[in-house]
Formats: C-alpha cells, sequence, structure tokens
C-alpha cells in the first residue's frame, strides 16, 4: 500500500500548500481521501489519472475537502467514455444532494452534462475514444456514511469513525483503514483530544492528523476545539499507541523557517513515536520511517 499526500494545506491560496487531498493505492483499488482545490492537479504530478481512481471518502463538506470532487467526477467520466466502472463515493450527508446539484440535470454542471451527451461534435469525441452510444450521463454510486460504519474493500477495510470539527452544522468523519500490512488512520478536520479520535487511531501505524496552529496561537477555546494544534495531536497520538503521526493541513505561519521544526520538538516531549512533517507529494508506506518528497 503506498499513501501519497496530495495537499497538505488549508483554503488559503499556495502554490506549495494544496487544499485537503489524499491518495492511497492498495492492490487494484486507488482511493482519494478528501479532493480540495489543487487536489486534482496533485494527483496528476502523483501519477495517477482519474481515470484510476475507483473510490473517493469525503470527510466534510467544506470546501477545502471536496472542491475538486466534481472535477474529479466529470473528468473521469469524460475521459473513461463509459468504459470504466463507476467512481464509488463515500461520505457524510447530504453528499448525494450536493453531487446530484453538480452533476443532476439541474446541477451546476447540468448543461454541460447535456452538452456532451447530445451535441454531436463530442459524440464523436466520445466514439473517437472507444465509447458506444447512446453516451450515459456521470452516475456515481454514491453512500452516506456515518460513525461505526464499515466499508469493505479488497484486501481492505474502512471504519467510519467520528472527528471533532463543526458539528452539528456539518457531519464530521475520520478514517480508519485496515490492512493485512498495517493500519492508516485519517483524521479529516478535528480538534480538541476527543475520545473518538483515539479509539480511531488506536494502534495505528500511520495517523495523518490536520496540525492547523500551534497551540497558544487559538483565539478562543472553541477554536481549539474545532481545528488541530500540535501539542493535542501528540496528546492523542500518546493515548492511541501510535507508531508514527504525520502532520498536515497548516496554515503559513506554521511554514516560516524553524517552526514546524520547533513543534516537533515541543511534540516530543509527550510522545516518542515518528512525527512526520507532511509535504505535497510526499510518499507513506507502512515501515518506512523517512518518507520522501516528489520534486
Amino acid at each position: 500500500m503506498k499513501i501519497t499526500l496530495l495537499g497538505t494545506g488549508t483554503p488559503a491560496p499556495s502554490l506549495t500548500r494544496q487544499s485537503s487531498g489524499y491518495l492511497i493505492e492498495i492492490g487494484d483499488d486507488v482511493i482519494v481521501m478528501d479532493h480540495g482545490p489543487g487536489a486534482a492537479h496533485r494527483l496528476l504530478e502523483a501519477g495517477c489519472h482519474p481515470t484510476k481512481v475507483t473510490h473517493a471518502f469525503i470527510s466534510h463538506l467544506h470546501y477545502d475537502h471536496m472542491m475538486d470532487y466534481p472535477r474529479l467526477i466529470l473528468q473521469r467520466w469524460d475521459m473513461g467514455a463509459n468504459k470504466i466502472p463507476e467512481l464509488k463515493v463515500y461520505g457524510p450527508k447530504p453528499i448525494a444532494e450536493i453531487t446530484e446539484k453538480a452533476i443532476g440535470p439541474d446541477g451546476v454542471f447540468g448543461l454541460d452534462i447535456e452538452s456532451r451527451v447530445s451535441h454531436q461534435a463530442s459524440l464523436d469525441v466520445y466514439t473517437s475514444r472507444g465509447g458506444v452510444l447512446p453516451r450515459p450521463k456521470p452516475a456515481p454510486e454514491i453512500t452516506e456514511v456515518a460513525p461505526g460504519n464499515i466499508v469493505e474493500g479488497n484486501g481492505w477495510r474502512i471504519i467510519v469513525g467520528e472527528a471533532q470539527h463543526f458539528q452539528p452544522i456539518l457531519e464530521c468523519l475520520g478514517f480508519r483503514m485496515e490492512t493485512p500490512d498495517g493500519v492508516f488512520v485519517y483524521s479529516g478536520d478535528s480538534g480538541g483530544v476527543p475520545d473518538s479520535m483515539i479509539d480511531l487511531a488506536k494502534d495505528a501505524d500511520i495517523l495523518i492528523h490536520m496540525c492547523h496552529f500551534a497551540t497558544g496561537m487559538e483565539p478562543t477555546e472553541g477554536y481549539r476545539l474545532a481545528s488541530g494544534n500540535h501539542m493535542d495531536i501528540a496528546e492523542i497520538a500518546k493515548r492511541a499507541d501510535v507508531k508514527s503521526v504525520v502532520l498536515t493541513h497548516f496554515i503559513h505561519l506554521l511554514d516560516r523557517p524553524g517552526v514546524l521544526e520547533q513543534l516537533v520538538g515541543e511534540m516530543k516531549t509527550v510522545y516518542d513515536g515518528n512525527i512526520i512533517i507532511g509535504r505535497d507529494l510526499m510518499e507513506l508506506g507502512f515501515g518506512v520511517e523517512l518518507p520522501h518528497r516528489i520534486d
């Protein structure tokens, strides 16, 4: 199994850190977890064409975690020429409604899709790619999930957990992926030290966790409980007995010279496992202590 960090940034525009996105390649399955703005571009930089993606898991419905989700659906459908299975999508309510509002007949891209299945010029391109008429519209397989649900795959399963973020307005999820080789957990966006995240991450080989700011920078206690900081993450990793924690979702202030390295040193006073500063296009795998950046 290989994990590639597609986006380790925030909603803020950045050339070095795109918004949230993660790529997991395991067996014949190619899975994305979140697909925020810029993640689709990083997907190509990682050497993965959108038609290769088989599953998409969305942690919550903030735009920095899903803006490139419609792009994935449309590019996969357009380039796939009806020769690949439909994308399997898992996310919190109302992901089905949001998908319909994006690609349904009255959706944002409804007229675009109608033109591509009806206009002869587009049909000519479609058949030149090997497509057979009549051309179907995109129809991803949507499953709305909640904490406690389990998604079974070929050689893997994903347990859905609760993240502590923007409830009750948004349902916010984390994902625990169990494989014969090890356990990988993605926190989604989560703050504080909630029991739900400790339970989800228990004995994980790799925990990718939102580190939005440094402890003490939060303007209010409520903000701290909604968005991860470095010392809370250290406490989660310690209590969950995680082997390696990967920090991600950094505001730009944390990228000033020496800041992240200082935070790692402070985390080491609480947690004695492996701490990795996430970067876009970094690769991770079980048993790999020093992941590398793809230039």
